[in-house]
């Protein structure tokens, strides 16, 4: 009865230690939508709006929706940060250029979240 009872409690063990292996085999695979690749397209394609493609050399190009900006970018755990940004300056009526205050930026499942150099999200363009 003994041998019996010990074996039990040993395939419990051996259940909930191998359950215990599964679950957190699958958190990892449901890693943050954050860790996703930024490298594609964001926004729409209409040419009024705003727009990023981030190539996989670590370059990027896109608008403002008047504006063209190119630069490099780099990701650095679950942040997108660009640099040596450059935007042409046209005077740009009844356009919101908040796209041109990127500084870096977070993929969360089909969005890119843009945040400027303070921190603030200034917008956020979807997956093309």
């Amino acid at each position: 009865m003994v041998a019996r009872h010990l074996w039990r409690t040993a395939d419990m063990a051996f259940v909930l230690s191998a359950g215990a292996a599964v679950s957190l085999a699958l958190v990892g695979c449901a890693s943050p939508s954050s860790s996703a690749s930024p490298v594609g397209g964001w926004g729409p394609t209409a040419s009024s709006s705003p727009s990023l493609t981030l190539e996989e050399s670590g370059q990027f190009s896109g608008t403002d929706g008047c504006n063209r900006l190119t630069g490099s970018w780099s990701q650095h755990d679950h942040t997108v940060q660009f640099s040596q940004v450059a935007a042409t300056m046209m005077a740009c009526i009844d356009v919101d250029t908040w796209l041109s205050g990127l500084d870096h930026a977070q993929v969360h499942g089909d969005e890119l979240q843009v945040f400027n150099s303070d921190d603030s999200v200034i917008g956020t363009l979807a997956k093309q």
